[in-house]
């Protein structure tokens, strides 16, 4: 394999990675919302919002892991970002999510559009973009959704 093949693929690894970044504030965020809610509108926001972004979080740790052991590149351990204070609020934190999701599907758009993961020629790589942006469409209009009938 060349070296521009090992920097095609190392590269692709960190835009996964970061788009995964994303995802893991989105999911805190989302968390400390739930915190501050009831009980009825927790169960919603969890069911409309928290358990969508957490499968793609796990969609797009799993897609990264399997490619840099595929490909024996080094694979790295996500941390969980803090979500802010508390006075955020729950509209806050949602739209602090949203916006993480909306740069998540920004960088994988690219990296798809970039036909990198062709080039590269790993099928379970782009499977497991599409996965992830899937998970992630229409989780913005969830949200705007959530949001306009929150505390209902």
């Amino acid at each position: 394999m060349s070296h521009t093949d090992v920097q095609a693929r190392q590269q692709l690894l960190d835009a996964l990675g970061e788009a995964t970044d994303d995802l893991a504030e989105a999911l805190t965020s989302v968390g400390a919302a739930y915190e501050q809610l009831d009980d009825q509108q927790a169960d919603r926001l969890e069911e409309q919002l928290f358990r969508p972004v957490q499968r793609a979080y796990g969609a797009a740790k799993r897609t990264h892991a399997a490619f840099a052991r595929r490909h024996g590149l080094p694979d790295r351990e996500f941390k969980m970002p803090s979500p802010g204070a508390p006075s955020t609020g729950v509209r806050g934190f949602i739209e602090n999510a949203v916006a993480a999701v909306a740069r998540a599907d920004t960088k994988l758009v690219a990296l798809q559009d970039s036909l990198m993961p062709i080039e590269v020629g790993d099928p379970e790589l782009r499977a497991g973009l599409t996965e992830v942006r899937q998970l992630i469409d229409g989780l913005s209009q969830d949200a705007r959704a959530f949001v306009r009938t929150f505390g209902r």
